[in-house]
C-alpha cells in the first residue's frame, strides 16, 4: 500500500463533509434561475494542485484526446479509467444524491418520465446494465491560445442532467482568460450567454442539456451547452464531474 492513499481519503473525507455544509436549496434555486450554480471552495488549494499534478500519471487514464482532431477546439483532456483516483470518487458519490432530487424534480415540470435512483452506485448500475460502462470523469488541460467548442456531454441513453466542472488552477497567476461559458437557447429567441467567474477550488454545477423555464403559459425546455474561453496566456486545468458513463 502507497503512503499517499491515507492522505487521499483523508482529503476526501474533508471535501464530503464541505459538500455536506452547501445551502442545497439556495443551489436548486440558482439553478433554475441560470442553469448553473457556484460551489465556491469546494477543493482546497492543496487537493486542486494534487489533482493538477495526475495529469502526467498516464496509468490512471483509459484515453486521452487531443481537442483539435476532433473539432473540439484546442487543448486536451483525459478520462479517468477504474477505480478512480479515492477524491474522485467521493465527488461522484457524494454530489450526486444531492443532484439526483433537483434532476428528478426538473423531469417532472419537462413531463420526463425517468427518474434517478438516491444512491450514484444504483445509477451507475443503470448504466452499466445499458452496456455504458466507461467512466466519464475527467481531467483538461489547456495553454495559451487553447479553448473549447460549445457543447453536452451526452455519452449514451443514460444521461444524468446535471454535472460539474472545477477549477484547479488560480485566475490571474497561472494563467488568464479561459472563462467557464454557458449558453441557453429558448425557442423562437436568440441563444443567451453567461460567463461564470470562478477561483481555483470553486465548482460549477450546470444543466447538461436542458433544463425547465417557467414561461407565461407553463414551463418549457431550453437548450444548454457549455465551453471555455480562449486562455491569453499559461495554462489551466479542470475536472469534470460526469455522473453516466459512456457506451
Amino acid at each position: 500500500m502507497s503512503i499517499a492513499q491515507p492522505a487521499q481519503a483523508t482529503r476526501a473525507e474533508s471535501t464530503v463533509e464541505r459538500i455536506r455544509s452547501i445551502d442545497w436549496p439556495a443551489i436548486e434555486s440558482e439553478l433554475g434561475a441560470q442553469g448553473c450554480a457556484v460551489l465556491p471552495g469546494l477543493l482546497t488549494a492543496d487537493q486542486c494542485r494534487a489533482l493538477a499534478a495526475l495529469y502526467e500519471t498516464e496509468s490512471i487514464y483509459r484515453s486521452r484526446i487531443v481537442m483539435s482532431r476532433h473539432g473540439f477546439g484546442q487543448g486536451e483532456y483525459k478520462y479517468f479509467a477504474y477505480p478512480l483516483p479515492p477524491l474522485i470518487a467521493a465527488l461522484r458519490a457524494t454530489l450526486y444524491p444531492r443532484l439526483a432530487p433537483i434532476a428528478n424534480r426538473w423531469n417532472d415540470v419537462m413531463g420526463i418520465a425517468v427518474r434517478y435512483p438516491k444512491t450514484h452506485a444504483a445509477f451507475i448500475e443503470r448504466c452499466h446494465r445499458a452496456d455504458q460502462k466507461r467512466p466519464t470523469p475527467l481531467i483538461l488541460q489547456y495553454g495559451a491560445g487553447d479553448y473549447n467548442c460549445l457543447h453536452q456531454d451526452l455519452y449514451g441513453e443514460h444521461a444524468f442532467p446535471l454535472q460539474v466542472a472545477i477549477l484547479l488552477s488560480e485566475p490571474g497567476t497561472d494563467f488568464t482568460g479561459g472563462e467557464f461559458v454557458l449558453t441557453e437557447q429558448r425557442p423562437r429567441m436568440q441563444s443567451r450567454p453567461e460567463v461564470v467567474p470562478l477561483a481555483r477550488g470553486d465548482a460549477v454545477v450546470f444543466a447538461v442539456s436542458q433544463r425547465p423555464v417557467q414561461g407565461t403559459r407553463g414551463p418549457y425546455r431550453v437548450n444548454l451547452r457549455h465551453g471555455v474561453s480562449r486562455i491569453r496566456s499559461g495554462r489551466r486545468h479542470t475536472v469534470g464531474i460526469i455522473f453516466h458513463d459512456a457506451l
